[in-house]
């Protein structure tokens, strides 16, 4: 299966030049550290950052230097810093390209649980709600089953929903899917994962193409 690292690389392939992304708590926050080189990406955070870098080394940290998660990180030439209301703004307005969320749950409607398990203390929803309304595109990373086995990948999320019918493609320790038509499509694999595992540990319906390429690193 793959590594968080592994999954933030394979992430990164899908930003596009241009593009204004913002990235969650947790793995996706690693895809800062793999832009393609030469491309022109600029990292948005909820707090008030436009133009995020990658994680600082030790030289580089400074410890007022945040993202949304609190992470110290660093800005990249051109960088803007601003009023967190300015940040929603922009989120709101359609203006974010792409974000990247962590989630418990996705099903085969699109709808995704992010924020909550019932019984368990939160912080609360933060970005996610604003994010997944008002992003152009989101990919939901996550492991592909819980650490006691069960699936998060359903015909229909049982926690609280973040957003539904949003969800189009969904990055797991396992797979690379597509979400359409009522089921999960796979399009890739990780590297030595059969394809009778995924469908073992998908609880929704899933599509298999006569052909499910291996990830490549």
């Amino acid at each position: 299966m793959l590594t968080r690292e592994q999954m933030a690389q394979r992430v990164a392939r899908e930003l596009r030049d241009g593009y204004y992304v913002n990235l969650g708590i947790g793995i996706p926050t690693l895809v800062a550290n793999y832009v393609p080189p030469g491309m022109d990406v600029m990292l948005q955070s909820e707090n008030g950052l436009l133009g995020m870098g990658a994680f600082p080394t030790a030289r580089e940290l400074d410890a007022d230097m945040i993202n949304a998660g609190k992470q110290t990180v660093t800005a990249r030439k051109g960088a803007a810093i601003f009023h967190s209301a300015d940040s929603f703004a922009m989120i709101r307005g359609g203006h974010v390209d792409l974000t990247v969320l962590g989630a418990f749950e996705v099903d085969v409607q699109g709808n995704v649980a992010s924020w909550t398990i019932p019984g368990k203390l939160v912080k609360g929803m933060g970005g996610a709600m604003d994010l997944v309304a008002g992003a152009r595109n989101i990919i939901v990373t996550m492991t592909h089953a819980a650490k006691t086995g069960e699936s998060k990948l359903l015909s229909q999320c049982s926690l609280p929903l973040t957003g539904a019918g949003c969800i189009r493609q969904v990055l797991t320790d396992l797979a690379w899917l597509e979400i359409a038509d009522g089921a999960f499509i796979l399009r890739e694999r990780a590297p030595g994962v059969s394809v009778d595992e995924i469908a073992a540990k998908t609880a929704g319906p899933l599509h298999i193409p006569d052909s499910v390429p291996e990830m490549q690193f």
